[in-house]
């Protein structure tokens, strides 16, 4: 395990399914983490910052052009899951955490770690 560097194991890269997102609790914050198809891992706040529930983990993944994008489940406002920008509506974003492959273990850096 990783955690004395402050990454958090999240699930086997295997089991996370592209185009998919998980919920994890990553200390005290709700983190949604995305395999796309090209196998790309990204991170982002689980929490929709338009209407409040923590749900961005069950949003549409897709793309705009070359933006890796995920739509979120209730009113499908589209995040860049990049920069955790949406797309839809300026000043609204999610925040992003770092990711990693590490030995086919997905992980998760925590909040003031590294």
């Amino acid at each position: 395990m990783s955690g004395a560097e402050g990454w958090l194991p999240i699930c086997p890269y295997e089991s996370l399914q592209p185009e998919r997102g998980v919920g994890a609790l990553v200390g005290e914050h709700q983190v949604a983490v995305f395999r796309t198809y090209d196998g790309e891992l990204y991170a982002i706040g689980n929490r929709d910052p338009v209407q409040g529930p923590n749900v961005m983990s069950r949003g549409i993944v897709g793309t705009r052009g070359d933006v890796p994008t995920v739509a979120s489940p209730l009113h499908k406002q589209v995040y860049d899951l990049r920069t955790g920008s949406c797309l839809d509506l300026p000043g609204v974003a999610v925040p992003t955490y770092q990711v990693r492959n590490r030995d086919g273990v997905v992980e998760v850096l925590t909040p003031g770690a590294g």
